[in-house]
Parts: structure tokens; sequence; C-alpha cells
């Protein structure tokens, strides 16, 4: 089986095309991902059996702390890594070919937002700053790149140039972005209150051990006044995945269409939960060609009509990781 396009990939745009391509994607990964392919084995299942995707085995996540994922025999050009608390074993994921990221957000974006061009990008991501090797940062240094606006940009911790600037862009009418790390957007709203009802903030989740962990509608409803916005946006993505979900606000997320969640019992991994019950999330990212499209994760979740998902929590003893890991 051979590796599908990019355009194969992006152009999907219904549910009979990802299925058919997904399936085409698992038989490549389950010949040319050496760690996929031994844990295949390791189930005892044969790749040719595989023929719907409820009987797609998912790769544990842990196994990117740990191992070489790689499906490609081509030079490793960009490795990104998880964030984590002192001691915490972090998460590689290895990029051979980077312009498959580049396509995932930039068509995820314009597909959610609409053109780039028409926004103005602030950033307020402190904690991703501070370390290399975020996908996050490398994601939002093109958009504001593409953007092409000289008031697009990157905030640290200087909130009184933020706000400065968040009150520019309502006095100019600009369609504004801000997207940033939940405890920063906290701790800005606790110094500032700005009234931008046209402004688009997204939350990408992670206290990262700044602060207490909140219920999502309580943090939204925070946000929300401090910002004087009736919805926040939230972003759904990891390390380990190259494409993202999105949520306008209603805490129901909307995976783009070469992305879907399915959600797993909790008891038995192999076991497909349906009818809206809550399960452990399983992610196909047809992005991730190179490495691995199939990852079980340690959230918790439930599975709506329309590829559309709920992030319920995660797992108990899982290690907290930078994505969007409120308890609702």
């Amino acid at each position: 089986m051979n590796k599908l396009t990019k355009q194969q990939i992006f152009s999907i745009n219904n549910e009979e095309q990802f299925n058919a391509r997904a399936l085409q994607v698992f038989q490549y990964q389950a010949k040319n991902c050496k760690v996929y392919a031994d844990f295949i084995a390791g189930l005892n299942i044969d790749p040719a059996s595989v023929t719907t995707i409820g009987q797609i085995p998912f790769l544990p996540i842990e196994f990117f702390k740990s191992r070489l994922i790689v499906s490609s025999t081509d030079d490793i050009r960009v490795t990104f890594t998880s964030s984590g608390t002192t001691g915490m074993t972090t998460s590689s994921h290895h990029v051979t070919d980077i312009s498959w990221y580049e396509d995932s957000f930039r068509n995820a974006f314009k597909l959610f937002y609409g053109g780039i061009e028409s926004y103005t990008i602030l950033a307020l991501l402190p904690s991703y700053l501070e370390r290399q090797g975020s996908s996050l940062i490398y994601m939002a240094e093109d958009l504001v790149k593409r953007s092409n606006n000289p008031d697009s940009g990157f905030y640290l911790y200087n909130y009184d140039e933020l706000a400065a600037q968040l009150n520019k862009q309502q006095e100019a009418k600009k369609q504004t972005l801000l997207i940033g790390v939940t405890f920063a957007l906290l701790d800005f709203v606790e110094q500032y209150i700005i009234n931008f009802p046209e402004l688009i903030v997204m939350e990408t989740g992670g206290m990262k051990g700044r602060r207490k962990e909140m219920i999502r509608e309580e943090l939204h409803d925070t946000l929300c006044k401090g910002f004087g916005v009736n919805a926040i946006h939230s972003e759904y993505g990891m390390t380990e995945l190259l494409s993202q979900a999105y949520s306008n606000g209603s805490g129901i997320f909307i995976c783009p269409p070469w992305m879907r969640v399915i959600t797993r019992d909790t008891n038995d991994p192999m076991s497909i939960v349906t009818n809206g019950k809550a399960g452990g999330i399983n992610i196909i990212d047809l992005a991730n060609t190179n490495s691995c499209s199939f990852i079980a994760t340690h959230d918790l979740g439930k599975i709506y009509e329309d590829n559309r998902f709920e992030v319920l929590g995660r797992f108990d003893n899982a290690d907290i990781r930078g994505c969007n890991l409120l308890i609702a």
C-alpha cells in the first residue's frame, strides 16, 4: 500500500472518503511504522483482516514518550515536544515533512474561521514561548506571519501592551483573534477588564501547574466577563497530532474532515462506545501519515452527530498535559 498524498487527505469531504482513506493509511502504517506494526502484532491482529474503522487498533499515546514513531524513511526535520512539570517524561513527535502540519492547520483555520489575511492575530502563550519544540508556537508563528498584519504578534507577560493593543483593535473595529494558554488569559483578566464583544478569544487549555483547575463553565464565564464577549472558543490539539479540533464556545468540538474522534470502552480498549456514552478518546488524524494516525489518548469524551465531540476530562492517574483537560 502506497502512502496517500496531501491532496488525497485534505480533499476529503464525506464519510465514505474518510473511511476508505483511513483504511489505506492504516495498511500503510501497519507495514511502515515499526512501533505500530509491533503493537498490532502483539495484539495478534492481522492487518489484512482490518476492513472497517471499528477494527483499527489505536496506539496508546504513551508510546510517544519512549519510542521513535515514524512511518517514513526520510530524515526527521522537526521534533515537537510536549510540556510537562519537573520530572515528568514528555512526548516527542518526530516530523519528517513539516508541510503536512502546515497544510493541516492552515486548511483547518480557513475552514473554521475564513481567510487569515482578514485577522489580527494576538498570541498570549508565555509557557510555550519559554521552551523549545512547541507545535502550538509553530502554528501561531505561521498564522501571525500569514496574517500579513503589523499589529499581529506575541505577548509574554507584557499585559499592559496587550491591553493597549486590544483597545486599539476595538476602536479600529478590526477583526481580531486572541489565542492564549488558559492560565495567562485568567491572569490577564484579573488585571484588566476589556469590553470587546467582536473579539474571538481562543483558549488552548492547560493551567501548566500555575493555577487551580476550573470547570469549563466557570472558566469561560470568567473569561467572557473579562473580555466582554459572549463565548470563548477552544482548540483541542496535542503534541502527538498534526491536526486540531475547534469549539466556538459551546464546549462541543468539531473536527476537520481529515480527523475523527472515536470513543472506546474504558474497560475494554478494543471495544467502541456509541450512543453518546462517555468513553476514552481515540483519535484518527490522517495528517499524521508519516508517524501514526491512530492514537488512544488519556482523555474522556462523548461523541455527537456530525463528527462533533465533548471532552469530559481524563482518566485517573494519567499525567497532565497541555491540551484541553478541564473537567466539564
